[in-house]
């Protein structure tokens, strides 16, 4: 159980990192988006259910990469290497404390996206597949 207490870090990295990880120029558009996120890490003996969830996300919280990362003491995270090239996303990610690295893409259509990210924490390895449907505006 100890050893997947890392594991279920990095899934909680990558679940805030799938959506709003997008600055100036960003091809997503704010509003409530649903997502689903799928996980796999090898050698786990069972799959992994997806994950569902809504989210809503304003102008300003598309503005700023280094937002997706949790505000967590123990973490560290940084977004880098942000490009936006048409409606295609991709990023880096440094986790120094926790030894961790990865990469994400994610291609936005009008009103959906897919996405994925490969993270690595020492010699465990972990990918997850990304897609969203926008669902209006925000209520807030």
């Amino acid at each position: 159980m100890r050893k997947s207490v890392p594991y279920l870090f990095a899934a909680l990295l990558t679940l805030s990192l799938v959506v709003p990880v997008h600055a100036a120029a960003n091809p997503q558009k704010p509003g409530k988006w649903k997502v689903t996120m799928e996980m796999v890490m090898p050698g786990m003996p069972m799959k992994m259910p997806p994950v569902n969830f809504e989210v809503c996300l304003t102008e300003d919280d598309l503005k700023d990469p280094q937002k997706a990362v949790p505000n967590d003491p123990r973490s560290d995270c940084k977004v880098g290497d942000y490009k936006v090239d048409g409606n295609t996303v991709t990023w880096t990610v440094d986790c120094p404390k926790q030894k961790m690295t990865g990469t994400g893409e994610i291609t936005f259509a009008p009103e959906s996206y897919t996405g994925k990210m490969n993270m690595k924490m020492g010699e465990q390895e972990m990918s997850t597949k990304y897609s969203g449907k926008w669902m209006g505006a925000c209520k807030k």
